[in-house]
C-alpha cells in the first residue's frame, strides 16, 4: 500500500559453473525506479546505464521526473530496437511516482505488462511465485512485502541450483526514494 517491494538472490551461474555468488540483481536507474535483472548480467548491466542516461536525459529536457511507466515503455523501445540481437534478459521494472507504486515486467523482446500485485523473473521464479501466491494479501506494508519477498528468495534458493548466493538484497522504494538492505544470510528467515 505505501511502496514497492523488490529482492534478489545473489547467485551469478554460467551453465553449471556459479560465476559469482555476491552479483547485484537491484539496479537502481533513477533516484525512485530500481530494475531486478535474470538473464545475461551484461546485458542487464549495459541495459541500467543505458537507462541511467537516458532518464537523466529525459529529466535536463523536460524538467521534471520521468514516471515509472514512461521508464517502462523506454525500456520496452530499447528492447524492442534490439529484438534481432536480443538482450538477453528477464526484468523488472518497479517504482513510485505521483501515481503510486508501480510493477512492470518486460521481456527481452520488448513486451511488457503491468503487474498489480506481485511478479517474479529468473529460473527459481516458479517457486518464489508459489510463495508469493500463497502469502499476498491486498494492502500490505512495504515491511509485510519485505518479509514475504525473503520467504521467497529462500525457498527458491532452497529448491532452484541456479538460485543462491551470499544472502540477498531487498529494495524498498516509497515517495521517499529507494532504500536497498543487504542481508549476509537467510538462514533465520521464517517459512
Amino acid at each position: 500500500k505505501d511502496g514497492v517491494v523488490l529482492a534478489a538472490e545473489k547467485k551469478s551461474t554460467m551453465g553449471y559453473l556459479v560465476a559469482s555468488k555476491e552479483t547485484e540483481k537491484i539496479l537502481p536507474i533513477a533516484d525512485h525506479i530500481a530494475m531486478t535483472i535474470a538473464g545475461a548480467s551484461g546485458d542487464a548491466q549495459t541495459l541500467a546505464r543505458y537507462m541511467k542516461a537516458e532518464i537523466k536525459l529525459f529529466e535536463i529536457q523536460n524538467q521534471r521526473r520521468i514516471s515509472v511507466k514512461g521508464a517502462c515503455t523506454l525500456l520496452s523501445n530499447i528492447l524492442q530496437g534490439s529484438k534481432f540481437f536480443p538482450y538477453y534478459v528477464q526484468l523488472i521494472l518497479a517504482g513510485f511516482d505521483e501515481n503510486g507504486p508501480k510493477i512492470f515486467s518486460l521481456d527481452a523482446i520488448g513486451g511488457w505488462e503491468e503487474e498489480k500485485k506481485f511478479f517474479s523473473t529468473g529460473s527459481g521464479s516458479p517457486i518464489a511465485l508459489g510463495v508469493l501466491e500463497d502469502s499476498y494479501r491486498e494492502g500490505i506494508s512495504v515491511e509485510e512485502g519485505k518479509k514475504i519477498a525473503l520467504r521467497a528468495i529462500k525457498a527458491a534458493v532452497e529448491r532452484d541450483i541456479a538460485s543462491g548466493g551470499r544472502g540477498a538484497d531487498v529494495a524498498v522504494i516509497t515517495k521517499d526514494g529507494i532504500k536497498i538492505t543487504k542481508y549476509e544470510s537467510l538462514e533465520n528467515i521464517n517459512k
